[in-house]
C-alpha cells in the first residue's frame, strides 16, 4: 500500500507540473452571488503587521479597502498580528484568529494567538490574547505559535483551532490543535501532525464532502512548496506520504483555500514570500490543481501577505464598501 501511495503521489505531481508547463490553466469559475473578503497583513516592517481587508466580487480579483490601511489596531499582546484567518461561525458572528507576533523581535519570539469577534465585519470587539505558555507542561517554553486557523467540528459542537507550535526544547514546529466555543479559552493542546526533524507550519484543513476526507495542506519546508496529507478523521491520524500540489515556480507558504460560491471549484491562494506576489490555483477534488492564469486574477494595490478569504453576502459586501471605501 505504501508503494502504491508513493506512485500515485509521483503521478499527481507529474500531472500538475504538466498542466503548468504546457499551459493547462484553470478556467475561472463564475460566482453565483455575494463576494469575497480577503483578510491579511502587508509586511514585516513597523506598522505593517496589522489586519487589512481586500474585497472581490468574483473571487479572483481583489481590491483593498480603507486605502489598504489597517482596519483593526491591536491593543494587547505584541500589538502586532500576522497570518490572520477569518471565518463565519455557527452563531452567525465572524471571527479572526491570528499570530500575536512582532517579527522585529525575532522568529522565535512569540507564544500567543490573538482573536476578535464581529457581528457585521465592520466593528471588531472582544480582542483576546491566548497565551500558549499558560497551558504549562511541554508548552511552558513556547517560542512559536504560528498561523492559527479553525474549523467547526459538528461532532464536538466546538471549533478545532490548529496552529504550528515549537518550544525551546523542541525547535522543530509541528501542528497542534485545541477546542474552543468562544475563541477566548481553549482546551489543552494536542499533537495533530508532525514530521520529525522537519518544520511543519501554515496548516489549512478542508473537508471534501465527495470522498469524506479531511485535507491538511501545509508548507512543505524541504522544498518550499505546499503539500497535503489526508484523513477520515479531523484530528487524524493523517496518511503518509505527503503530496506536493503547489504549482508556483517560486517558494511559497501560507496557503488558504476557499470555494467559489455556487460552483464545485475551490481556489488555493499562496504567498510567494520571496517575490512579494501571490499565486492562485484551482481544483475540484482537492488533489489535482491547475494554475489560474495571471491575467485572470489580481491583487492590485493589496500588497498581500499570508491571509485568508471568507465568502460574504451581497449585503455584507456593500456594507464593507460603505464603511471603508474600496480602491479603484
Amino acid at each position: 500500500m505504501d508503494i502504491f501511495k508513493r506512485i500515485m503521489a509521483v503521478i499527481t505531481v507529474a500531472i500538475n507540473l504538466f498542466n503548468f508547463i504546457f499551459g493547462g490553466y484553470a478556467y475561472p469559475a463564475v460566482s453565483s452571488e455575494g463576494g469575497y473578503l480577503f483578510c491579511h497583513f502587508v509586511g514585516n516592517g513597523p506598522g505593517e503587521e496589522r489586519i487589512h481587508f481586500a474585497l472581490s466580487k468574483d473571487g479572483y480579483n481583489f481590491r483593498p479597502l480603507n486605502n489598504n490601511e489597517p482596519v483593526i489596531l491591536q491593543t494587547k499582546g505584541k500589538q502586532c498580528v500576522r497570518d490572520p484567518y477569518i471565518l463565519k461561525g455557527e452563531d452567525g458572528f465572524f471571527y479572526i484568529i491570528g499570530t500575536d507576533m512582532k517579527c522585529e523581535e525575532g522568529w522565535t519570539s512569540n507564544h500567543a494567538l490573538v482573536t476578535w469577534k464581529s457581528a457585521d465585519l465592520v466593528n471588531w470587539t472582544d480582542e483576546t490574547i491566548i497565551d500558549i505558555r499558560d497551558f504549562g507542561g511541554e508548552f511552558k517554553n513556547t517560542t512559536r505559535a504560528w498561523a492559527p486557523q479553525a474549523i467547526w467540528d459538528a461532532e464536538k459542537q466546538a471549533y478545532m483551532v490548529y496552529w504550528a507550535n515549537s518550544t525551546v526544547e523542541n525547535d522543530i514546529a509541528a501542528m497542534y490543535y485545541a477546542y474552543t466555543t468562544d475563541f477566548k479559552t481553549m482546551t489543552v493542546p494536542q499533537l495533530l501532525y508532525e514530521r520529525p526533524g522537519i518544520q511543519t507550519i501554515d496548516g489549512d484543513i478542508i473537508f471534501n464532502e465527495d470522498n469524506g476526507y479531511y485535507y491538511l495542506y501545509f508548507k512543505h519546508d524541504e522544498d518550499q512548496t505546499i503539500a497535503y496529507v489526508k484523513s477520515k478523521s479531523l484530528t487524524g491520524p493523517y496518511e503518509e506520504p505527503s503530496v506536493v500540489v503547489s504549482l508556483s515556480p517560486h517558494g511559497v507558504e501560507g496557503s488558504s483555500m476557499y470555494k467559489i460560491t455556487g460552483t464545485d471549484s475551490w481556489i488555493m491562494i499562496m504567498d510567494e514570500y520571496g517575490t512579494g506576489n501571490y499565486f492562485m490555483q484551482q481544483t475540484k477534488d482537492m488533489e489535482n490543481f491547475r494554475p489560474v492564469k495571471s491575467d485572470n486574477f489580481s491583487f492590485n494595490g493589496v500588497r498581500p501577505r499570508h491571509g485568508s478569504v471568507v465568502a460574504v453576502s451581497d449585503e455584507e459586501y456593500n456594507r464593507l464598501i460603505e464603511a471603508f471605501g474600496i480602491s479603484e
